[in-house]
């Protein structure tokens, strides 16, 4: 392993890699350190849906929008007092966010396209109908080079794009949807094509080694170095069984990843029940920790990305796989007491199923999707998901009988089922205002059905719907330069962080569906940016 570098990225998923890519794009010597033997993080297991504001891509279309526009919407959306800290941090992303899209596509083979949808907070101040999202075109993986089998697989088909995901009928009919796409298919498989994370990564490895950037994998960083100032210097490293000690004369950059796969920081900032987890199980916070040592303030870590998800099995394991089930139209969601407490078709339904009390703990957990027989037939991930996890669907023959089996109030239970029964009837949801028909914040987003109909025919079904986790999103602050801080505020001389691995500044609450892959993005990015400003 090269012992001496400019600037050392510890992590390999999109912020790492953009990170890296910039700084050598300036001229620097870099190196990525993988701790384990699959590239791309969790970043290669996501759909890449991308969210940035003000791209070429919507002016290209046509579409007006600007920084400030999208600085006023991100203002809106925030939650209450969040301004305060992250407002410099939202100023920033914005800016920065375009200038990171046009790098990336000219340094990489790397060629984004809008999708259909829109900013799904459509009546706050500065959404737009269309233009913020984005997502990768396919790429061969042959493009990664010696890498190329080195990708991280995903648990959603990463044969097709992101765009064919939300523009076709894939969730509910998947068999019509292959076969009326086959010749594509085919040729992706001939010549090891794929979408999604995997295009995202392939296209940024490639840039990384044009641009002679060195990754090693099975490098495992154990701890950063420093001076006695507390500027950091490198880190101590473990890569098969040796040891290595890494100078970086710029800096580290800490793009580890979450830290959900560490049950004991797990149970300490998401107490409660937790479902499944989407990402590596090598993301169990080492960046955190390092972080912390040398002195950081850790924050915001109690946010995560949580997303509607079913099981599914992988590396040996359970994890989760984004199937938004609870949007079909027979299907309502329910708290721990049997009732009904939000619009199922809420876009950041997460947050308020994750709705904490001031201590800390959940309101509304346990949760359950109800439904009835309907949803089997017509959503089949959700039918292949008893596959992987027998456990997960319960059914009995009457709602009563049901609520006995999740540990519910049966009379409870059925009075809920009925007031929405009811609603149905009704043609309207004056509880929670869930339109009656296909809700136009998930315009373009065909996984999503929505409207209201009737959950009458036996067996009724309940599903868990508590946290399924794709990564956590709090970690070491940051300020505006992806430089970490202390507690006090002051910078830590040397050390950056971007992505999952640190304090976002836009939390568990999203304002689109890439609301992770573009800020990430954006963030490693600036991060590279700083250090190739950093004089040592």
């Amino acid at each position: 392993m090269q012992h001496e570098t400019d600037a050392l990225v510890l992590g390999s998923g999109a912020a790492g890699l953009t990170a890296a890519l910039t700084a050598a794009a300036a001229g620097l010597r870099v190196t990525v350190l993988e701790k384990t033997d699959r590239l791309g993080g969790t970043s290669a297991m996501s759909g890449a849906g991308t969210w940035i504001p003000a791209n070429h891509h919507a002016e290209a279309a046509g579409i007006a929008d600007s920084a400030e526009e999208a600085l006023a919407y991100i203002r809106a959306a925030a939650p209450e007092g969040w301004a305060a800290r992250e407002d410099a941090l939202w100023q920033r992303l914005v800016e920065a966010g375009p200038q990171m899209l046009r790098f990336v596509e000219r340094k990489t083979p790397l060629r984004f396209a809008l999708t259909p949808e829109g900013d799904p907070l459509r009546d706050l101040p500065g959404a737009k109908a269309r233009g913020r999202m984005l997502s990768p075109l396919p790429l061969s993986r042959w493009r990664a080079g010696r890498f190329a089998l080195r990708i991280r697989k995903s648990t959603i088909p990463e044969l097709f794009t992101y765009h064919e995901a939300v523009e076709t009928d894939l969730y509910h009919h998947p068999g019509r949807t292959a076969a009326q796409l086959w010749p594509r298919l085919l040729w992706r498989l001939l010549t090891n094509t794929r979408g999604k994370g995997t295009a995202l990564v392939t296209g940024l490895l490639r840039g990384c080694l044009d641009a002679g950037v060195r990754i090693e994998t099975d490098a495992h960083a154990l701890e950063l170095t420093q001076e006695e100032s507390g500027e950091v210097t490198g880190a101590l490293v473990e890569q098969r069984g040796a040891l290595h000690r890494v100078t970086a004369r710029r800096g580290v950059v800490i793009a580890t990843g979450g830290f959900e796969w560490d049950p004991e920081l797990l149970a300490e900032h998401f107490p409660g029940p937790v479902d499944y987890l989407g990402s590596p199980p090598s993301n169990t916070g080492d960046g955190h920790r390092m972080a912390e040592a040398a002195g950081a303030m850790l924050d915001r870590m109690d946010q995560a990305t949580l997303t509607p998800s079913i099981p599914t099995r992988l590396w040996g394991r359970i994890l989760a796989r984004p199937v938004p089930f609870h949007t079909e139209p027979n299907a309502i969601l329910v708290n721990r007491h049997a009732a009904r407490f939000v619009n199922e078709l809420r876009f950041n339904i997460g947050e308020s199923m994750d709705a904490r009390d001031t201590s800390g703990a959940p309101v509304h957990l346990p949760c359950w999707v109800i439904s009835d027989a309907r949803l089997l037939d017509r959503l089949p991930p959700a039918r292949w998901a008893t596959r992987a996890d027998p456990g997960w669907l319960r059914q009995a023959g009457s709602i009563a009988e049901l609520a006995a089996t999740i540990g519910l109030d049966p009379a409870a239970l059925e009075q809920t089922v009925t007031r929405y029964n009811a609603a149905c009837a009704a043609g309207r949801d004056a509880a929670f205002g869930r339109p009656s028909a296909a809700d136009a914040a998930a315009s373009g987003d065909k996984r999503r059905r929505g409207g209201l109909e009737a959950i009458t025919q036996a067996p009724f079904l309940a599903m868990p719907f508590n946290r399924s986790i794709l990564g956590t999103k709090g970690g070491p602050r940051t300020n505006e330069n992806a430089e970490v801080l202390r507690p006090d505020g002051s910078v830590i001389p040397g050390l950056f962080a971007a992505g999952a691995s640190s304090a976002n500044p836009i939390g568990t609450r999203g304002v689109g569906t890439g609301t992770t892959i573009g800020p990430y993005m954006t963030w490693g990015y600036v991060a590279g940016q700083s250090l190739a400003r950093r004089n040592t």
